[in-house]
């Protein structure tokens, strides 16, 4: 059948895309339509038609899903950064399971391991411990909508901190009052472009301001305007000069205006000391959650020797340190390394040894020194393993690798060369770090065959 741009269909949706775009079909051919969710019938509008697939928008919704909730934001029909705000949770967390184990049956060929129920939280709601927000001119600060550079403004959010809420409220005001331009993407002019709010689980803000310049003006009363307002403890302030027109939000120049170096936070009984640029998971009580199903699927007796790659500011070679005899973290960013060593400093640990390096070169290097690896955690980036790094890690031959991972589909594609090369998926342990949203963080426990 021929479809062109401006037809309207009635389609069921049967799915959501890892956009959080419903799918329907329409004699067989794929449709991804915004503005709907999983158990919709609705009335969509061609907007774009692929070889494969066609993308369409809600016109009417026809008979709502018995799936759909009222939400609870106040930016739900305009904003689409939590894609999933208005399915009921526990078909959120239904729907994140079936991700990863169609991912790792389609990518990985793996369909003999056990996907457990994604854990979900008891109160889905203000989790996000640090916000990214983009600065625009005419004062708008929110973020960008989906495929383009167009801010849509954020009074509020559910899944962030009240204190974030408050931040960007105070942030409106200074630059409204002095006039401190936001900065305009398509003139590349202006003055602030994106706006960090970092929280601690014991509510201490750490407030990063991002400029496009070394000029930031009224900087003593942007200080007086976060640091006094009652019940929001601003700790530290930093200016971040980012002068590239890129996707990445912070630049390389930290200028201290305020308070603290670093902010100290928890995951568990450890303290971290988080620097502007420092990675730290976003949800604190699931944080815990991920990183005691690490503990459990390594099983430690406290003689083994631990290599955590990808370790970032040491939290998984902190956390798990107890269990072992000696842990070996690797980090090719240097900030991270350094924020790592004092992180063993502030909680008096002795038997973890941070490299700086990148983890497919380092490894191989401990493994001539005829270093024994009981154990390997992996947690990488959204890319994956590097694949020298998996011939790295077969040639380290543990009897045990865990893999951490915030995207299922290199998730299923490293198992499948993990299987191919010796090892054996045992379980899968989704944990639902981002409520609301299609993301999904994963603990996988690995054995050797012959073992």
């Amino acid at each position: 059948m021929d479809y062109s741009i401006g037809d309207r269909l009635k389609l069921e949706i049967v799915d959501l895309s890892n956009e959080g775009m419903g799918v329907g079909k329409h004699n067989g051919f794929t449709f991804f339509v915004e503005g709907c969710t999983l158990g919709d019938k609705v009335l969509a509008e061609i907007i774009k038609l692929k070889k494969n697939y066609g993308l369409g928008r809600t016109i009417e919704i026809l008979e709502k899903s018995p799936y759909r909730v009222e939400s609870k934001c106040i930016h739900s029909d305009k904003c689409d950064g939590c894609e999933l705000h208005n399915l009921k949770y526990d078909k959120q967390l239904e729907l994140k399971r079936n991700i990863v184990k169609n991912s790792l049956e389609r990518i990985g060929k793996i369909g003999d391991v056990a996907v457990r129920d994604t854990i979900g939280m008891e109160y889905p709601y203000r989790y996000r411990n640090k916000g990214e927000f983009k600065v625009g001119p005419n004062n708008e600060i929110g973020y960008f909508k989906r495929g383009t550079h167009e801010i849509y403004p954020v009074e509020s959010s559910i899944i962030q901190k009240e204190a974030t809420d408050k931040v960007i409220g105070l942030m409106k005001n200074f630059m409204k009052k002095y006039k401190v331009e936001g900065y305009d993407r398509k003139t590349r002019r202006g003055t602030i472009r994106n706006i960090v709010v970092r929280t601690s689980r014991e509510n201490k803000v750490m407030v990063i301001v991002v400029t496009k310049g070394e000029e930031l003006p009224h900087k003593k009363e942007l200080i007086d305007i976060l640091t006094s307002e009652p019940n929001l403890d601003v700790v530290s302030i930093y200016q971040n000069i980012n002068p590239k027109d890129t996707s990445v939000v912070l630049g390389l120049k930290d200028i201290k205006l305020y308070g603290e170096d670093r902010l100290i936070d928890y995951i568990g009984e450890y303290k971290f000391l988080i620097s502007p640029k420092s990675f730290f998971q976003v949800n604190h009580i699931q944080t815990k959650v991920l990183y005691d199903k690490v503990v459990e699927y390594l099983n430690l007796k406290g003689h083994e020797t631990v290599a955590d790659l990808y370790c970032g500011i040491g939290t998984i070679s902190i956390y798990i340190s107890k269990y072992a005899r000696k842990v070996y973290g690797v980090e090719v960013v240097k900030e991270a390394i350094e924020d790592a060593k004092e992180n063993l400093k502030l909680n008096q640990i002795d038997n973890v040894e941070f490299i700086l390096g990148k983890s497919e070169e380092i490894l191989p290097k401990l493994n001539n020194k005829g270093i024994r690896f009981d154990a390997i955690v992996v947690d990488p980036p959204r890319s994956g393993l590097d694949r020298g790094l998996i011939d790295a890690i077969i040639e380290a031959n543990p009897e045990k690798i865990v893999y951490v991972s915030c995207n299922p589909s290199t998730l299923a594609r490293d198992l499948g060369y993990l299987v191919e090369e010796g090892y054996k998926a045992v379980e899968v342990q989704p944990v639902d770090m981002f409520p609301h949203t299609m993301h999904i963080e994963c603990v996988i426990g690995m054995q050797r065959k012959d073992t």
